[in-house]
Formats: structure tokens, sequence, C-alpha cells
């Protein structure tokens, strides 16, 4: 299995996609770095700036629109959804552009600085009113949980049989790249038995809850984008940040403002291990089809000495 290539767009294909949504008149288009699954262009519009982003995988940005209306208002600095579409075998998404520089490319210390900013997106976040919706794990367009427990996601996101995602025939990995089936399965089995603690909490997930996916202008944070969102224990993004932030107290820190808030968290550490065991087997398949050795190596590390 070959590590995954974001789609190729030409000049041609954003310029007709653009000029059927908007008119003409889109001036200063550039691609833009960062992002693993989507093909992403800034461009400027009656001097207004918005992004435009391109994918091959199936249903994607449907969710993007819902998601942006379920957090406006809440003082989230979450992108607005402007206009979603498919060209040939390309879905589309237009929003607007949210200014500021990603996160990661701050220091460490400025990264810091910021942090209780972003412990207080997180809890917005999970704040989020989904009493509306119901179902666990992927947010489908009608604003629904794909599955109807935590269990049954977490058994389905790593079953073998992926066809048609970007996991297709990923069990391939174990003979064509760094990931060891023995490994994989050993924590696995680890998730599972934390599964009981992240089962009875629903709410609003990022599922990507990292500096990569986070805009600054230096003073505070002016964007969160990409989610890869679903329902579920809002731990999981607590276990995101802290695994990209591990110089950062991002677990003190979080439970520093709990406390002072008088919220209880039951059952704060083995919902913490569900999470970490979660988001750590989507991390070692990741890190494996895209060939970064050293964030494999890191991330197992850390998965298999959790419990010393």
């Amino acid at each position: 299995m070959t590590a995954y290539e974001k789609p190729n767009v030409t000049r041609s294909e954003i310029e007709e996609v653009l000029r059927n949504h908007l008119g003409p008149g889109a001036a200063e288009i550039a691609p833009l770095a960062g992002g693993n699954l989507s093909s992403a262009f800034s461009f400027v519009h009656d001097g207004r700036g918005y992004v435009l982003k391109f994918s091959d995988l199936a249903g994607a940005y449907e969710t993007e629109r819902f998601v942006s209306g379920l957090l406006s208002g809440r003082g989230i600095p979450v992108p607005k959804c402007m206009a979603l579409g498919k060209t040939g075998r390309l879905a589309y998404v237009i929003m607007e552009r949210i200014e500021g520089r990603n996160l990661a490319e701050y220091t460490a210390e400025e990264q810091a600085r910021l942090l209780p900013e972003l412990i207080g997106i997180l809890t917005s976040l999970a704040d989020a009113d989904v009493g509306a919706t119901n179902g666990y794990g992927w947010i489908r367009p009608d604003g629904n949980g794909a599955y109807a427990s935590w269990k049954d996601f977490a058994v389905a996101v790593y079953a073998e049989d992926q066809t048609g995602t970007f996991w297709d025939n990923w069990h391939e990995l174990y003979r064509t790249s760094c990931l060891e089936r023995d490994v994989f399965e050993e924590i696995y089995t680890r998730m599972l038995a934390y599964v009981p603690y992240n089962e009875p909490y629903r709410s609003f997930i990022h599922g990507d809850f990292h500096q990569w996916n986070m805009l600054t202008d230096g003073e505070r944070i002016t964007g969160i984008i990409d989610g890869n969102c679903l329902y579920g224990d809002f731990l999981v993004d607590l276990a995101i940040l802290d695994r990209h932030m591990p110089w950062g107290g991002v677990v003190q820190a979080y439970r520093d403002r709990q406390e002072k808030a008088g919220v209880a968290i039951p059952d704060f550490k083995e919902r913490l291990y569900g999470a970490y065991y979660f988001k750590g087997l989507d991390g070692l398949r990741f890190y494996a089809k895209m060939g970064w050795q050293e964030a494999y190596q890191s991330t197992r590390r850390f998965l298999l000495n959790l419990e010393d």
C-alpha cells in the first residue's frame, strides 16, 4: 500500500468552480500547505478571503456544513461554510478564510502561552448542544452519528473491511510498512477493555484537535479548522492535544480548569486511557501508511508503556 496522495487539481478546474459559484473576479488563487486529505487553495473575491478544498473521498464536506452550523454562535472560531458541490470525481467546499498562521509554526513556548485558550475552546466544543442528534462516531451529513454505540464505532473503525474509504485494504500495511500486527492487536485489546468507561459519554469531538489545525495571530487563536468530527467521549480531543503537545502540561491544565469551575469528571484516568488507545491506533495506522517512521515509533512507545 502506497502513501495516500491528495488529489491533483488543475488551475482550470479551480477557476471553473469559482466562476460557477461566485461569478468572475476570483483573484490571488494560491495553494495552501498542510492537511493530509484535501487539496486546498486560498483566494480573494470582492475583497474577502476564502478557502477552496477538494477531496476524492466519499461524502467529503457535507458534514463540515452541518458542523459549521452546530458550532456557530458559541464563540468557537470555526470557518463558515459558503458552498459545496462536485466537479467530476472530486467534491469541493468553499469556506470563509480565517486569518492567522498555523499554530504549529510557532515555538513550543509560544504555543504554551495559548494553552489556556485552547483548553477553553476544547471545553466549548464538548459543551455544544447535540441533544437534537443521535448516534456515535462519524457525524453524517444529517447531523447524526453513524453508529448505535461507541463500541460499535470503535470496532468498525478498525475492522479489516474498509472498502471505499481512505483505509481500503489497510491490512496490507502489515506487509508493506512498519505497522506491526502484534503491537496493533495488543493496543486494540487494551482499547476494548476501556470502552465501557468511554461509552456512557456523548459529546461533540473535533477529532483532530492539534496545532496543525489551529490558526493564530500570535496573541489568540483565530481559527479551528479541518475537523474529523464525531460524537463520543470528549476526552478524545484532550488526548489528541496532549499527544501533540507532550511538553505542555495539557492534561493538568485541563484538570485545573475543571476543578476551578467545580466540574467533576468521573473515571477520568480510565476514560483518558481509552481515548489514548483509540486515537493511538489511528495514529499508528496513519503514520505507517504515510511512511512517517519517527511518529510511528514515538506513538508505539507511548501506547505500550501507558500502563507501566
